[in-house]
């Protein structure tokens, strides 16, 4: 019994530490990577606690690899935006201007009641009062409600990020590359020197890379 109090509290402390080094610090926060690491992390702890004649060391090794490998992903996300894309998915747009994305709906495996409930925690009765809604590579639902009178707002969405053109969000405001490739030469720009461009208010801001 004393055994098991000891572990415990060693894994306590040591899980702890190893999430703080992750810069972990919300369930809702974890993307697919994250919550694959915690999940093994905790069947490992588990069972460590269980097999009282088993080295503590034979938990330790492999939760510090997953820290590790995690740390390093993390890192990869950073500096590639395929591989984020590839593994932490992407924003799903659920809802827009005040109407269902059914396809969307269907593809996310989201149905309408989680959908309501949601609505409801924000205090919105009807889908129609929503501008805008994505569902976030998390799982959480980013909600933006119309304005009084429904007057629409402007949702800065990120057209080019590290070089990439983002087509789906072209799409989303009904332009195409070859506007784009327009604006981007009337202003002596080239897409690979483009670190964030954003499109708001019919105007396109853009941060270089140097």
């Amino acid at each position: 019994m004393f055994d098991t109090v000891i572990r415990t509290l060693f894994f306590y402390f040591f899980v702890t530490f190893c999430y703080r080094i992750m810069g972990k610090r919300e369930v809702g926060q974890l993307g697919i990577i994250d919550l694959i690491v915690s999940i093994l992390i905790a069947e490992l702890v588990a069972m460590s606690i269980e097999k009282l004649d088993q080295s503590i060391l034979y938990t330790v090794l492999p939760v510090s690899v997953l820290v590790i490998l995690e740390l390093v992903l993390g890192f990869v996300s950073v500096k590639s935006r395929t591989f984020n894309r590839l593994f932490g998915g992407k924003p799903s747009i659920i809802i827009k201007d005040g109407k269902l994305v059914y396809k969307n709906l269907i593809s996310q495996r989201y149905s309408l009641d989680d959908l309501l409930l949601e609505l409801r925690k924000k205090s919105i009765t009807s889908i129609e009062d929503v501008e805008y809604a994505f569902l976030e590579p998390n799982g959480v639902l980013s909600i933006f409600p119309y304005k009084p009178l429904k007057m629409k707002s402007p949702l800065p969405l990120p057209i080019i990020v590290e070089g990439v053109i983002q087509k789906d969000n072209l799409a989303f405001i009904d332009k195409n590359q070859e506007w784009l490739d327009r604006v981007l030469e009337k202003n002596n720009l080239l897409v690979k020197d483009i670190f964030y461009c954003i499109y708001r208010k019919s105007h396109l801001y853009v941060i270089k890379k140097k």
